[in-house]
Parts: C-alpha cells; structure tokens; sequence
C-alpha cells in the first residue's frame, strides 16, 4: 500500500513540476506578432490537426494565456505525451513527442472468452490497432477484462499488459491472462421459508451446487444475473400461491479464502396468505364493460395470483389496443384487509386517447430485405392502431426463423398526439447449413454425403435445398427451391426433383433395386392467419431391376419343401431373395430352361396429387413445451400405370406439467386403397418401426413379411400412438437443451390377408392374426441439442411383440416371422 501510495507521489510531483516547466517557458516571453509557426516532432500526426487545434495564428499577438492554451489544446487531442512552445525570435516553435501507435493487441491464455470478441470490446473503447497508445486506457481495459471474469465465477484470473515497442514509433500490446479454476457454489441457503421446503424452492432455481454433469451445466458457476432471475422465479412462486406480502429481505454471497468457493444465503418472510374475496371494474371502458370482464382470469374464492393479474392487465391493455387505444393504462389496486388475509382487487383502466399508425419502420436488417418482413405484417400504416394485428405480425416475422430476436416498438410522433410509428427490431442469425459427411462401413465401403439448405437465399426470403448421398443401398439427389410469396396475396410455390436407388439392405449382394425419379410442383394457401392447405401435382417413375436371372415360383417351392439335399435348398434360397410382393405387382413369370425370369414390365409411373394441411402453434419447434401440431394429407393417383388414393393425420400435443416437466402426446394414422381395377403400389405403402414410430423396433420394420425372403413390406393402414414425459437430466439441473425422457409406444401397420400355397387355412389365419397383432414398447432416452443439430438417443423394450414360430412342414421356412428387435437406436434430427 505504502509502495502504491509513494509512486503516486512521484507521479504527482512529476506533473507538477512539468506543468511549471511548461508554464516557464511559454509565460516568460514579452507579447510579440507571429511572424511564423513551425511544428517540430511530428511523425504520423498531419500538420493540420496541429494547426486546426492551436488558438494562434501568423500576425496574431503572441501572449502567456495563448501560449498556455495551445498547450493545453493539443494535450487535449490525446496525441502526444510531451508538448513544448520555443520562440525564435518572431517564429513559434511548437515541439511535440508523439504517443506510440499501438500495432496490434493480442491476447494469450484465454479460454473463457472468443479473442474477437475481446478486440471488438477494446476498439469500442478506443484501444485498437492503429490508434494512439493511452497508458490509462490500458489500465482500465485491463480491469474491465479482470470484472468480465468475475462475472464467470473466476475470482482468481489475473491480467499482465505487456507493451513491446517495436519500429517507427509503434508498440505492440499483449493481455496475458492467467484465468484459474471457477469458484463454485458450495452451498445455497434459504432462511425464513415457513410455507415451502427448502428443497422445493431450491428446485425453482437454475443455478445449484452442481451434479455429475456440471462440467457440462456449469449450473454451479455463480452468476449475479443468473441469480437474480433465480430471486425473481422464487418471488413468483411465492406470489402466485397467494403471499402478497412476501419480500427477499437479503442476499448473501460469501466467498471462501482461497476464492474457490461461494455461499449463498437467502433471507425471505413470507408474510399471510391472502384470498381473493372480490373484482371490481372502476374507469372508462369504452361501454364494453361485459366484455371486458370475460378476460378476467382472477378467480375470486382462490388464492390471490400474480400471473393472475398480470394477464388480467396486459388482456385489458390488449383489447384496448385492438380498438386503437395504444397508450391506454390499467391498473389493479388491491384492497386488502390484512386481519382476514382476503384482498378485493379493483382494476381502474382509463384508455387515453386514440391514435392511429403514420409509419412502419424496420430496423436490425442487414442481410433481409424490408419486403421479407413487411409483406407479413397486418397492421398497416395510415390505419388505426390495432394491437392484436400488431401482435400477430411480430409472430409472422418470427415464425419466419430468420432472426434471434423480434421486436415492435412503438413510439409517438413528435407534436401530433394522435400518430405513432412502428418499428420492427430484428436481430438475424445464420440460415444457412452446409452439411459434408463420410462414412465406411462393411456393407456400403465408402459413401459421401453433401448437403446445403438456405431458408433465406440473398435475403429474399426462399428457400433453396440440395442434397446427394452416394450409399451403396440409398442413393440419392434432390433439388427443392420454395418461393413462400408466389403470389402477393401470399400463396407459396415449391418445386423440386429427385432421382433415387434404393437396394434393401437385407437382400443377397443387392438382388434387386428399386430406382424412383420424378418432380412436383406443390402451392401452398394460407386460409387464415392459422391455417395453410397445400395443393401439389407431381410425375414419378419407379424401375424395378432384379439382378439374379434364375427364380422359383411358388409351385416350385412347394415341391421343394420336401428337399433333403439342404444345400441345393439353400442356393436356391438365395437365388430367389426378391420379394414375392414386386414381382407380382411387375407381372413377372418364369419360364425357360433355367428359369429365366420374363417381367411384362420393368417400370410403371404416375401422377400424383396431394392435398394438404397444417397448423402449428407451438412455443418451439425443437424443444417445444406447449401447443399443438396437426398435419393431414391426401395423396391421390390420377394417372399413369396406378390409381390409388392415400390419407394420413398426424396430431401433437405438448402439455406443461411444471418448469421441469414435459408431457407430450402423439397420434398418427394414416390409410391407403387402390382404384380403377389397379394393383396398389407397393412403394406407396405406410411403414413404421424405429425413432419417430414404436422404438425398439428396426426402422421401417414392422407389418406383413415376405413368406420367403422376410423383407418388410409395409401395409395400406397405419397407426402410431405415443406419449413421452420429458424431465430434467440427473446433474443437468434445469438446463433445457439436455433432456431425459421416458415413453410408451403403441402401433402397426396392417396389410391384406395373402397365404403361401403351401399353407393350411388356419396356418394363414395365424400369421394374419400374427401380422394384425399391435406391438407396444416403453423405455428411456435423452435428448440434447448438440452443435450438429438435436440428438435423440433411446433405449426401449419391447412390451409386445411376436416372436418366431417355426413351420412344422419346413424348418427352415418359418410359418411366422419374428419382429427384428433394436433396443438402443439414436438419430440427429427432429422427431417425436
């Protein structure tokens, strides 16, 4: 202290006797006319800024006071160190040292904070490459980067500025940070609770003493703003049970010696419990007042609410603005009669005056045209204020998914009491996904995938998709392109193409193939501000491509269930892998000495037309907590080689238990029926089975079996059913993008009753039945929203499934197929 103390003496000193230098020399001069002025010293500063700056002249009368505030003016630029004033004769000689020029500023040991980010920081303040180096400035960025860490929980980070001079005037500045360990909460008291445990309250809070997890949490990690939203989601349990009176007396962060760790205690009186015993409506409500009074949510009789009367007030304040009161205010005021803990609350409103809209400004856009947000705008300019249609607007700008943040401000019009302006604050982030991949396996060697998707192409607000994958047994190249505003009454269009091969993963060396091609061209119509309904037409083409020449029918294999030479079976076993099922449907027969299969045709195509519908209003579309989703589809062949018709629905339902817990129902069912004396299309067939169906499962894997090659076929019905209770992940606290989730699955696909020839009746019955039999699974999973997009991981087992059940005429021909069970499976994407 005595160190810091006596270096500020010299320091002072120093200046004193520089100042009464520099007073010397410019007072001790007779007053004379400027005949001239020089300036010497300089290196990078103009000459101009030197003589802009002086307060003198050539013919100027030079005196003391003009002397001294020249010095002082150029001081004031903060560009030099030293400044002096000779005369020469009639000539002013302006001496000055330039400060250094910082270089560059860099930063070495830190891993709490991006490097850019710092250097923005510093610039903001004036301390950047190219600027003049401020020994003061200096110090203050170095305390200001020691608070931003103490606002990380890192008590024990120090901060060394080293400035390196280097050529032509210039230093370089480097901040050596030594960051140390965090300090971590070791405890968290609550005091004065009577009503609530000390462990209940605990739970409302994000911040804790740590789990397993916190490595990945860092919920132990003290922060005075996470604490304060804590404080605030304590005070509004607290009010929202009817404690009026409650306060947070106090707050204490005790922090050991060491700096390691932090206590935290919380002092609280909870005061009486109140009722609410009546309300009533005072002020001026347009006349409306029955209508009004239908958007209380208080309940008299119960508990006193704060969120109660929150909504109260902002659905007053709302409907005022629906008739063009913007400023109108509503206030409760509580009558409380403190003996009987009841309160009478009297909502006063007074709706100000009426205004109207002269402007609609748009702010935060960089890269999105104001046209992309405009056009989704319902409150229009030069029309009455309307509060619900701005409302609805700012979600139709944020349902777009182009920006963070969206926000409509609305302020008055200088003199003119009836005008306000609009202006929509957005905050944009990324909307473009580049996606390369490589993978090896056994069965595909090496594949490649590449994709690129951006929703809002240069800012137009399309949106432009395209993706390869070079699988051995999925390939695939799609192009789709979205136009949302075809039209400006707001009908979206999207075209798209696609060219895919498909070779079943469980057949012998790809025994066949399966390749689809096609386009579609689908609109998109909003019906209301809620409701979209698509109409789509599109061209398809699918070829079958068998590649073994040499097939037994099913004569043939009825003679051969009574083979003994096994291993002739099993070559013709494999020979004959392609299911039954394709080959019916392409009219294929065998024939020939070898069997040579004859197919009177290799490819069918068609014209499908699709109808649609959706609505979504959930809170989030990747960690939703309430709302809905519902979609259901039509899909009909109106030409081509098949005619079928093909329906589905799909409802979602989210239901908020508490803050921590989650409810979700899904519902999906869909159904399917050829027409016009056609065969339906086999790859038009529903499937279910794996992640986003009934897990535990094999993807895709459930319903009717090829009889010979156990291929999964699909069905014409379908129907999932599935509820999953989400709850905070042991150790994560109340981290939201780390979940943990039990469910139960319920569902099947169902196909039309088919018997090999070698079946009795009741053995057809009994795989019919098999077939038709609901399969049920429950289990556990955790999802995380990771840096490649939100991962689903489960494991379930299999409540209800069939087992294998071997044909007594042929061992090696089960009569029923078993389920192909997969107990852990995981994804990255979004289902259900």
């Amino acid at each position: 202290m005595n160190k810091h103390i006596s270096r500020f003496r010299l320091r002072s000193m120093a200046a004193v006797v520089a100042s009464a230098l520099a007073a010397t020399a410019a007072w001790a001069v007779e007053p004379f006319t400027v005949r001239d002025i020089r300036v010497e010293g300089l290196q990078r500063v103009e000459p101009g800024t030197v003589f802009a700056s002086i307060p003198l002249r050539v013919g100027d009368t030079y005196t003391d006071d003009r002397g001294s505030a020249a010095i002082r003016a150029l001081f004031d630029l903060g560009l030099f160190k030293d400044v002096r004033i000779d005369v020469n004769g009639n000539v002013l000689v302006v001496i000055v040292e330039e400060r250094p020029t910082i270089a560059d500023v860099d930063f070495a040991g830190t891993k709490e904070f991006d490097k850019d980010n710092l250097k923005k920081a510093l610039r903001d303040v004036g301390l950047a490459d190219g600027r003049p180096y401020d020994k003061a400035l200096a110090d203050r960025a170095e305390q200001e980067l020691k608070r931003q860490y103490i606002t990380r929980s890192l008590y024990n980070v120090e901060v060394t500025t080293t400035v390196t001079p280097i050529e032509r005037n210039r230093v370089n500045l480097t901040f050596t940070v030594t960051e140390g360990e965090p300090a971590r909460i070791k405890d968290i008291r609550i005091v004065g609770n009577q009503a609530f445990s000390e462990s209940t309250l605990l739970d409302l809070f994000d911040q804790d003493t740590g789990g397993w997890l916190a490595w990945y949490t860092k919920s132990n990690q003290y922060s005075r703003a996470k604490l304060n939203a804590d404080l605030e989601a304590l005070r509004s349990h607290y009010i929202t049970r009817g404690y009026m009176d409650f306060r947070i007396d106090s707050t204490q962060v005790a922090i050991s010696p060491d700096r390691q760790d932090l206590s935290i205690t919380v002092n609280v009186t909870e005061g009486p419990k109140y009722v609410v015993s009546g309300v009533r409506l005072e002020g001026n409500y347009l006349g409306r007042e029955d209508e009004f009074k239908t958007l209380v949510k208080i309940q008299p009789g119960e508990p006193y609410n704060g969120d109660q009367v929150t909504e109260t007030t902002k659905a007053f304040s709302d409907y005022f603005a629906s008739f063009g009161y913007a400023f109108a205010r509503v206030q409760t005021r509580p009558e409380i009669d403190r003996q009987n803990s009841r309160v009478a609350l009297v909502l006063q409103a007074e709706p100000s005056r009426r205004v109207y809209v002269r402007r609609v400004n748009v702010a935060g856009n960089n890269k999105t045209r104001d046209e992309v947000i405009r056009r989704e705008f319902r409150q229009f300019e030069a029309s009455w204020y309307d509060g619900d249609r701005i409302k609805l607007s700012r979600e139709r700008v944020d349902r777009l998914g182009y920006f963070t943040e969206v926000n409509v401000e609305t302020t008055e019009v200088p003199g003119t009491p009836d005008q306000v302006d609009l202006t929509v604050a957005v905050v944009e982030k990324p909307t473009g996904t580049l996606q390369l991949g490589a993978g090896f396996s056994s069965a595909d060697k090496v594949s490649f995938n590449f994709g690129i998707t951006q929703e809002n192409v240069f800012g137009s607000g399309n949106y432009l998709g395209f993706n390869v994958n070079t699988s051995k047994y999925n390939r695939t190249i799609s192009l789709t392109t979205t136009d949302p505003y075809f039209t400006k009454d707001g009908i979206s269009r999207t075209l798209s193409i696609f060219h895919q091969r498909t070779t079943p993963y469980y057949s012998a060396d790809g025994d066949y193939t399966l390749t689809s091609e096609g386009g579609a061209i689908r609109f998109g119509v909003p019906f209301s501000e809620v409701d979209t309904v698509f109409f789509g037409v599109g061209i398809e083409r699918f070829k079958f491509q068998p590649r073994s020449s040499t097939f037994l029918t099913m004569s043939q294999w009825y003679d051969l269930l009574g083979m003994s030479n096994y291993a002739e079976y099993f070559r013709l076993l494999y020979l004959n892998s392609v299911p039954n099922a394709y080959l019916r449907y392409f009219g294929c027969e065998y024939g020939g000495v070898n069997l040579a299969l004859n197919c009177s045709r290799d490819s069918v195509w068609g014209i499908p037309l699709t109808v649609g519908w959706s609505r979504d209003d959930r809170d989030s579309a990747l960690v939703p907590t309430r709302g809905r989703l519902q979609r259901a589809n039509l899909e009909v062949g109106v030409g081509g080689d098949y005619k079928y018709a093909k329906a589905s629905y799909q409802y979602q339902q989210y239901i908020p238990l508490s803050k921590q817990y989650t409810l979700a129902l899904n519902g999906e069912i869909g159904a399917a029926k050829a027409f016009g004396g056609k065969d339906y299309p086999i790859f038009k067939n529903f499937y279910a089975g794996g992640l986003g169906s009934i897990r535990g499962f094999e993807q895709n894997s459930l319903g009717p079996r090829d009889s010979i090659t156990q291929a999964s076929l699909g069905g014409t019905k379908k129907a999932v059913f599935n509820i999953e209770l989400s709850s905070p992940f042991p150790g994560a606290g109340n981290d939201r993008t780390l979940r943990m989730y039990t469910f139960l699955d319920v569902g099947n696909v169902f196909g039309d009753k088919e018997c090999r020839i070698a079946d009795t009746q009741a053995q057809c019955d009994q795989r019919y039945k098999a077939e038709r039999k609901w399969r049920a699974s429950a289990g556990v999973g955790i999802s995380w929203i990771s840096p490649l997009g939100p991962l689903r991981l489960a494991y379930a087992v299999p409540l209800r499934k069939q087992d294998e059940v071997v044909d007594p005429n042929n061992p090696f021909l089960p009569l029923i197929p078993g389920d192909r069970v997969q107990r852990i499976q995981f994804q990255i994407g979004t289902s259900f």
